[in-house]
């Protein structure tokens, strides 16, 4: 890849919208003639975000097993495995949810070791204003530690500019009372209200990041023991299942229900949901649903409008508790589910495990001109 790449990368936290984000970026680019590169990152393999992406038609890369910053090499590695075929003229990167100091970790070294390949947009991270509205306001009661809320607190002190995502479901007092409580906790970072899923306020997101300039400056002062214990909190589910039937079933609906009864498990035990997701796969279509937080109900984010006799089902899920536990109730939906549909699961590998400690492969205490 010898000419300049545009680096787009898109942060915030667990269920704030950044792959229905990279995916409109995705197709606004390619629209306009541009080879557009994807880079997903989670700390597993089996990415609902990578198969969702894939079956969009985009190119995308995954770096699996811990953040980018401490998966810097295979992050270039990926970018440069994008590029084989057909250079990308823009690469779209998604950093794990529970991820921050990525200026420092990611930013800062691309700009330091590959400064003539790479072009640095603007930052963008993405507010839930669910959980983000709760964090800001420090209320009891948002289900996270401190120690979680921390991180993202510094996803939002790091950004370039803080994108308030899911505007068109807010009230203007709603929406009035995050500016005010950004402008006041963060009042140096340009803010815009955008809808991730609709496209509403992005017209004026692709401007800010079409500006050329020095961009990913705001290296963090952050306590990597806070950081880490905070992660640790969240238990993290990858799993995969074939479900077959002789009968069609409508795969949409299938996908709610399995979201929903899951939800309805860890809200009985008092578990705060950062994300579920659930891609089912078949032949001839993919459907994706997801819950964002426990106040909200589950939500078809790519709907299949399909029937179908065999899917392949994948669950991602990032609850605040015991991740065995979360492994053990998952399962126990999707087979309540099938019972009641008449499917048959297989289930297959499954990932459960708490992040550990966050080890960068490089840290940049000061910030480089472009």
């Amino acid at each position: 890849m010898s000419k300049s790449v545009r680096f787009i990368m898109v942060g915030g936290f667990l269920g704030a919208g950044k792959t229905t984000t990279l995916s409109r970026l995705a197709g606004h680019y390619t629209s306009k003639g541009l080879n557009v590169g994807i880079v997903t990152n989670d700390q597993a393999a089996d990415l609902v975000d990578t198969k969702s992406l894939r079956s969009q038609g985009f190119d995308v890369g995954e770096v699996a097993g811990a953040c980018f910053c401490c998966r810097f090499d295979d992050l270039i590695t990926t970018i440069d495995s994008l590029g084989i075929e057909k250079a990308p003229d823009v690469i779209l990167a998604e950093p794990v949810g529970s991820c921050t100091d990525l200026v420092a970790t990611v930013i800062q070294p691309i700009k330091q070791l590959y400064q003539s390949r790479f072009q640095i947009a603007p930052y963008g991270v993405i507010l839930k204003p669910s959980q983000g509205r709760k964090i800001l306001k420090n209320e009891p009661g948002t289900g996270f530690s401190p120690k979680a809320a921390y991180i993202l607190q510094k996803q939002l002190e790091e950004a370039d500019v803080i994108l308030i995502n899911r505007v068109d479901e807010l009230s203007p007092a709603e929406l009035a009372e995050l500016h005010s409580l950004l402008e006041a906790q963060f009042p140096n970072t340009p803010r815009l209200a955008v809808s991730a899923k609709s496209g509403a306020g992005f017209d004026a997101y692709l401007e800010f990041l079409d500006q050329v300039g020095d961009f990913g400056r705001r290296i963090l002062d952050i306590d990597y023991d806070t950081y880490a214990e905070g992660e640790a909190e969240l238990g993290w589910l990858n799993s995969s299942v074939q479900i077959t039937s002789p009968s069609e079933f409508l795969l949409d609906q299938f996908l709610l229900k399995v979201i929903g009864d899951i939800k309805t498990r860890l809200v009985e035990q008092g578990f705060e949901i950062a994300h579920l997701k659930v891609i089912g796969l078949s032949a001839a279509a993919f459907g994706v649903a997801n819950l964002v937080t426990r106040d909200l109900a589950p939500e078809l984010s790519l709907p299949s409008h399909a029937s179908t006799r065999q899917i392949d089902l994948v669950l991602n899920a990032r609850v605040a508790c015991d991740p065995d536990l979360l492994g053990k109730l998952s399962e126990e939906s999707i087979r309540k589910i099938c019972a009641e549909s008449g499917t048959t699961p297989v289930f297959g590998k499954a990932q459960m495990f708490r992040p550990g400690r966050p080890q960068p492969t490089h840290r940049v205490a000061a910030s480089a001109s472009k």
